[in-house]
């Protein structure tokens, strides 16, 4: 069955740093693109990150670009998002994206994680 498992949200004063981490199951991981979506209260699912299966092609959100950091280890099953220099605006469920059926950006996945809660207070 195919599973994706995200973990590491929490609540964490602007400026400060948390890391997600999303564990697939061995079938949903031999997909060449992994992705992170977030997801405020009110609004529309947004794209935040994406990597290509060896890691030589990332994609960010220009709302991220420098703060957020993807990656992946393929013995792990594991992709993460490391995300440093918090705002409030990043409060949001993220989710994790496996299998895109078009692009890397688009909403258009196969699989999708649960979600994990980041909140950022001011």
């Amino acid at each position: 069955q195919v599973q994706l498992v995200e973990s590491g949200g929490g609540l964490v004063q602007a400026g400060g740093s948390l890391r997600l981490s999303c564990r697939a199951s061995a079938r949903t991981f031999s997909s060449p693109t992994m992705a992170w979506f977030r997801q405020a209260p009110g609004k529309e699912r947004e794209f935040v990150a994406a990597l290509t299966w060896s890691g030589g092609t990332t994609y960010y959100a220009d709302s991220v670009k420098g703060r957020f950091t993807i990656s992946r280890d393929n013995a792990k099953n594991s992709v993460y998002l490391q995300m440093n220099s918090l705002k409030p605006e990043d409060t949001a469920n993220y989710y994790c994206a496996s299998r895109p059926l078009g692009t890397p950006r688009g909403l258009l996945y196969d699989y999708w994680g649960q979600g994990t809660q980041v909140t950022v207070s001011s």
